[in-house]
């Protein structure tokens, strides 16, 4: 607090951003290794990004899946948001299940050190579980697609 009582907050204004999962027919699950700077290491996650200016969160969600997977969607939807750190930053997260999945070939952008990993929904419940899996928005996510996926089970039951 400054000598006249304000306070000073530090914030982040973010463009928003798209995380995406994408479902194999096989039941897996279209995940990435991605090496981040920020913590120096490699870690587990849903391919994400940035929206572009103006860009609809759904595709830039597919957009995504394309650049850093190298599937294209058939279909997709919304299946929440969150934001992601609203203590210091604004971003607001757009989550959405892809499936319908046909191989096209990535797009990394310069830096990009991306490796996709095809995994089991019971083994990402374990990567949480252990803290193999440690990203939020991830984790976050897998959340929210296990409970859209309940609930549309038991529409059909």
């Amino acid at each position: 607090m400054s000598s006249q009582g304000h306070i000073v907050k530090d914030i982040v204004r973010h463009p928003g951003a798209v995380t995406v999962i994408g479902e194999l027919d096989d039941g897996r699950l279209v995940m990435i290794h991605n090496h981040r700077v920020s913590v120096g290491a490699k870690l587990l996650e849903f391919c994400a990004g940035k929206r572009e200016p103006g860009e609809d969160p759904r595709r830039g969600a597919l957009r995504e899946l394309e650049e850093e997977t190298g599937f294209s969607a058939g279909a997709a939807e919304s299946i929440g948001r969150f934001y992601t750190t609203p203590g210091f930053a604004d971003e607001l997260m757009h989550v959405f299940r892809a499936w319908d999945l046909r191989p096209v070939e990535r797009r990394l952008e310069p830096g990009e050190e991306i490796e996709v990993a095809l995994l089991e929904p019971d083994q990402v419940r374990s990567a949480i579980a252990d803290g193999t899996l440690v990203d939020g928005k991830s984790i976050a996510a897998f959340h929210l697609w296990e409970m859209n996926r309940a609930r549309n089970s038991g529409a059909e039951g």
